[in-house]
Order: structure tokens, then C-alpha cells, then sequence
């Protein structure tokens, strides 16, 4: 490639999603130069902004769409993953639901070698963050960069829910980030006056004038940039354009679960094998990456409705249970969401008005895998993430469909049900619920893992988040996650985003 002159930041942040965004803004209030590489656009859709809107992200040209390889224990049905090409990541097609999971799900993964990251130690992280509407207590944080809000005025079904399930013996809680999380209530989101609020337009919109930012939009990374055994930048394209960013301190993948392995896996850092089958040259064999790959997972109970379904004011997911499938675990595995609209389930009719109660698995033990399709950038990756071939996930599933259906059935919901459209009245033994979820299941959106933090054979970074054998490269992104939290993801991705800046900062 014919160069351009050299222009050189200090750091060079590749994705400008939930962890990403966080970390150019605190490297740029500390003074130091940041060039974000986005490989999606900008995010000026409407459908971004409007809260309500997301189901129609997925599959836009604002999603990555990324396809499963055919799954063998889901009927080898080739599941949906959607993932954010937009400034914003992830963060500006989810549900926007803000939940931090509980600490045992941090002190999981310190006992497991990634010391520091802790439920006490990440908790402040989690606060540094958070502008909630309450204001500071406890349990959160005020006066933070990211918004969050309290569901002030509930669809009619969304309350219909919650008293449906503390009719059925569940207790209602009135915060699932706080003492007390068990129980079925309202979400907090992270909206601000009825907008969603990703972390790009939290964090980075409000700065984006400054010299010190350069962002680069439409820009596909190709690979990590090496001076010897030191990550000096990475090269991209832009429209077919073949350019390179130069980082005099540091690169940061922030690319996803999905990009962040994908790149080093083109970067010659993965299984020595794998690359050499693909035509990369091996710069250092790590067999984890890409490996640890695994997700949420729900499937959805359908009822039609007994009228039509009137608008809502959020994000159509505004009320849920959270709860433990056995009294002896020391964290919740289930998280039954409720959706005042059609969440379809393959095979299944969609009724013209409906809603839904989508049992959800949160502690799946199910773990799968992502390689290189070849060696071309361009290429999806092969995703593999193995769903349901662990037993347990599927009976942990089969338990949460039983409770969904035990819900649905309450008198709370009266006024609104007719007929159960899936499973149907033909599902009535565990053997049918067991067919249904192996037919339905799908993501819950909150891949994680393929980039694992740790200090074994199989960790790809350590617990300052830097790659292992190089130098001057981190992931700080879900990818690095060792274990799912029990909760949405967005959330802790944040708080992975404000350590990883304080790690980097540290070493500044």
C-alpha cells in the first residue's frame, strides 16, 4: 500500500460500543490523544434514538447479523446473534436495560484468576458511571456520565405481569440492582427524556469537539499493527481504502465478542493450528481465543391479545422476574423477561396483537467456540456457540417455560389473554417442553467470553485486560469476560470499560 503520512495518537480504541466509548472519554480527560476506529456508521437513525424501535435494528445495516453455524441440540437451527455496527455498539440496539447481576458473579470470576475484578472491587466502577434519576445512594451513583432512568408510568401489561407473578408466589422487588434483587418488577433503563442513551452519546458525543479525538467511521480493521512483539497500531479500510492508525502507548480492542477474537485471530495471536489451516501466519500460539464462547438464552410463551395492545412509553421490556431455578444456588439463573409486543418463536404464528413472557437462562454451562471462516477481513467468522449441549441448560429452560406458563395464567392477566400460541395447549408434558425449547430457543443478546481474562493456559488476557506474549495491547470488551454475568451485559461492559481506562491510565 502506497502510506499516507503517519499520524500518531497516543491510544487507538477499535469499536465505539458500551466499553469502548467509556474509555476514550476518561483517556481523554486525562489529557492523552484517542483515534476510535467504528466499523459502522454514524448513529443518526431514528430508530437508534427512539426506545420502542429496536426490534427493527436487527437485521438493518446497523447490525452485524451475525448467523450461528447450524446448532446440533437446537434441532440444527442457525440462530440470529444481532450485534451493533454503529457508533454506540451493542448499546444502541439493545433493550437498554441497565442491571449490574449480583456480586457472586464477580467473586466467580476473581476465584477463577482474574483477581481484582471482584463483586467489591468492581462495585465502584459500576457507580462511577451511573447518573440515576434517584440520586446517590447505596446502590447507586449520581453525577456520572450515563443516564438512568425508573419506569414511571407502565404498559398495562407490564403491570399485569408483575402482579401476575407475585400472585403466583414470587416477591416483588423494587430494584433488581439493589439490596433485595430477587423477585419480579419494573427496569431501570438507560434512557433520558423518553431517548436511549448509549454510551457513545453519554460518554463521547459531549466531547467530540475536542483535538485530542479523531473517529473514523465505515472502518473494518484488518489487523494489529507489530513493531517486534509491541502493538503499534492497526491497519483498516475504509470503502476499500487501506489505511493504518498509529498508537504511540496503546491499542485497546473494544471490537465485541465477536470482532475482538476475530481480529486477533487475524492478527496471527490464536490456536497455531486453527491459523495455519486458514493461511495466517502464527505470530503467538494462544489456544484460548476465541474459545469460552457462550451467551443468555431465552424462548418465547406467545399469548395472543383478548383486545389490541396500546402503545407504550419505553422500551417494550419494561417488566421481569429474577429468580433461582434451586434455593441452593448462591445467584439467580433465571431472568423471564416480559415484552408487551410479539417475540416470535420459529415455526409459530404471529398473532396481530399479543404479547409475550420469554423465559430466559442466565447461568448457561453450555460453552462454544468462534474461528476464522478465512483469511480475508471481510469474511464473517464461524460462531459456534454450542447452545443447549450442556443437559442442564436445557432442563434449567424447560423449568423457566413452566414458570412463564404458571405466570400467563394468573387472573391478572384476564383482560388481556386469549389464546397461548407457543408452546399451545398440545405442549402438556416436560418431553413436549423439552421438544419446544430444542425448536425455539435463541439469543438473549449477551454473548460473552471469547477473549477470556485469566492466568491459565486458556486466558487470552491477563487481569489488567493485556493481551498475553505482547505488548501494548489490551481487550476490554464482554469478550473477556470468564463467565456470563447473571443479568443483562450492558452494564458490567461499562464497568469493564471504566476499569480497563483506570488500568490503562495507571500505566500512562
Amino acid at each position: 500500500m502506497s502510506e499516507r503520512k503517519r499520524v500518531e495518537h497516543e491510544y487507538v480504541v477499535v469499536g465505539a460500543g458500551s466499553s469502548g466509548s467509556v474509555i476514550a472519554r476518561r483517556l481523554l480527560d486525562r489529557g492523552h490523544s484517542v483515534h476510535i476506529l467504528e466499523a459502522g456508521p454514524e448513529d443518526t437513525s431514528e430508530s437508534v434514538h427512539r426506545p420502542s424501535s429496536w426490534p427493527r435494528l436487527f437485521d438493518s445495516e446497523l447490525d452485524w447479523a451475525v448467523r450461528t453455524v447450524p446448532q446440533e441440540y437446537a434441532k440444527g437451527r442457525s440462530l440470529r446473534m444481532p450485534r451493533g455496527k454503529v457508533l454506540g455498539g451493542c448499546g444502541s440496539l439493545n433493550g437498554m436495560i441497565y442491571m449490574r447481576g449480583v456480586p457472586s458473579d464477580y467473586d466467580d470470576w476473581s476465584y477463577g484468576g482474574a483477581t481484582g475484578w471482584d463483586g467489591e472491587s468492581v462495585f465502584p466502577y459500576f457507580l462511577k458511571s451511573e447518573d440515576h434519576e434517584d440520586g446517590a445512594s447505596q446502590w447507586h451513583g449520581a453525577g456520572g456520565l450515563q443516564p438512568v432512568c425508573r419506569i414511571r408510568d407502565p404498559h398495562p401489561t407490564s403491570a399485569a405481569f408483575v402482579d401476575a407473578a407475585v400472585s403466583s408466589g414470587f416477591p416483588k422487588t423494587d430494584d433488581f440492582n439493589g439490596e433485595h434483587p430477587l423477585g419480579a418488577g419494573f427496569n431501570h433503563l438507560t434512557m433520558k427524556d423518553g431517548r436511549r442513551m448509549s454510551t457513545w452519546r453519554s460518554f463521547m458525543t459531549p466531547v467530540l469537539g475536542r483535538p485530542e479525538v479523531t473517529v473514523t467511521t465505515l472502518a473494518q480493521a484488518h489487523r494489529v499493527l507489530f513493531d517486534g512483539d509491541r502493538a503499534v497500531g492497526v491497519e483498516y479500510s475504509v470503502r476499500g481504502e487501506l489505511r493504518r492508525a498509529y498508537a504511540s502507548a496503546e491499542v485497546v480492542l473494544s471490537a465485541g465478542v465477536i470482532g475482538s477474537p476475530k481480529l486477533l485471530l487475524l492478527s496471527g495471536i490464536g490456536p497455531a493450528g486453527h491459523l495455519g489451516e486458514v493461511g495466517v501466519d502464527v505470530r503467538h500460539d494462544m489456544p484460548g481465543v476465541g474459545e469460552n464462547l457462550h451467551d443468555h438464552l431465552l424462548v418465547p410463551n406467545i399469548y395472543e391479545s383478548a383486545q389490541p395492545m396500546p402503545p407504550g412509553r419505553y422500551n417494550s421490556l419494561e417488566s421481569q422476574l429474577y429468580w433461582k431455578s434451586d434455593p441452593r444456588l448462591l445467584g439467580p439463573d433465571l431472568q423471564p423477561i416480559f415484552l408487551h409486543l410479539v417475540y416470535p418463536a420459529d415455526g409459530y404464528p404471529v398473532p396481530e396483537h399479543g404479547y409475550t413472557i420469554a423465559p430466559g437462562l442466565v447461568r448457561p454451562l453450555s460453552r462454544g467456540n468462534l474461528r476464522l471462516a478465512a483469511a480475508d477481513p471481510a469474511r464473517a467468522p464461524l460462531v459456534d456457540p454450542h447452545v443447549l449441549e450442556a443437559a442442564h441448560d436445557l432442563e434449567t429452560l424447560v423449568d423457566a417455560v413452566e414458570i412463564c406458563r404458571e405466570i400467563g395464567q394468573s387472573s391478572a392477566f384476564r383482560e388481556w389473554r386469549g389464546a397461548e400460541v407457543a408452546p399451545g395447549p398440545a405442549a402438556r408434558t416436560r418431553d413436549d417442553l423439552r421438544e419446544y425449547v430444542r425448536s425455539t430457543a435463541t439469543t438473549y443478546h449477551h454473548q460473552v467470553g471469547t477473549c477470556r481474562m485469566g492466568q491459565d493456559a486458556m486466558s487470552v488476557v491477563d487481569p489488567e485486560l493485556r493481551v498475553h506474549g505482547v505488548r501494548s495491547l489490551r481487550v476490554a470488551d464482554a469478550s473477556v469476560m470468564p463467565a456470563i454475568p447473571s443479568g443483562n451485559t450492558h452494564a458490567p461492559s461499562m464497568m469493564i470499560g471504566e476499569k480497563a481506562a483506570d488500568l490503562v491510565l495507571s500505566e500512562a
